[in-house]
């Protein structure tokens, strides 16, 4: 049956999220509009396709034990040199997201994985670009904040195409 690379995360909802994925693809990150404005929870990671019902029910207990958080986005950060990122801080629900990130990969779960970095959740604005490319992201918008309550998370799939395409909602504090 083959394989498919899903992602788990939480939206950046409007207007910030396309604010932020119009200002990604103009800092010259040509992945900006294949991947919608997101905090990971799940980073890319391939699974066999008949494993997809038994992560969904997975995904919709962990959504079930889970409850709406404030969220808030301020300032930037980077992982340079260890890694090509530059990011928009999670100042507010760090905790929460590592929480859920915890739970969705839980080792006796169906989407148990290791990270190659410790998570530290965050939104990309530039990824793998020019040094002045970074440079500029990271000061253009040093001065961002957005604020939200999130209330769930969603599954998405990585297509042939590489864009990144939502599966399923996962809204807290409810089964199925």
């Amino acid at each position: 049956m083959g394989t498919v690379t899903l992602g788990v995360s939480l939206a950046v909802p409007e207007p910030h999220g396309s604010f932020l994925q119009e200002r990604r693809a103009g800092f010259g990150d040509t992945a900006a509009y294949g991947i919608p404005t997101h905090v990971t929870l799940v980073p890319p990671t391939e699974v066999a396709a008949e494993a997809v019902p038994a992560i969904e029910r997975h995904l919709a207990e962990v959504a079930a034990t889970g409850r709406p958080f404030p969220m808030r986005l301020s300032g930037t950060g980077t992982f340079r040199p260890l890694s090509p990122v530059v990011y928009v801080r999670v100042a507010a629900g760090a905790d929460a997201c590592t929480w859920l990130q915890k739970q969705v990969r839980d080792a006796s779960g169906p989407i148990a994985r290791e990270l190659q970095f410790p998570y530290h959740p965050h939104v990309t604005i530039a990824h793998g670009i020019a040094e002045e490319a970074m440079d500029e992201a990271y000061e253009a918008l040093k001065e961002f904040e957005a604020s939200w309550t999130c209330t769930g998370f969603a599954l998405y799939e990585q297509g042939p195409d590489g864009v990144w395409r939502k599966l399923r909602d996962f809204p807290f504090g409810r089964e199925g």
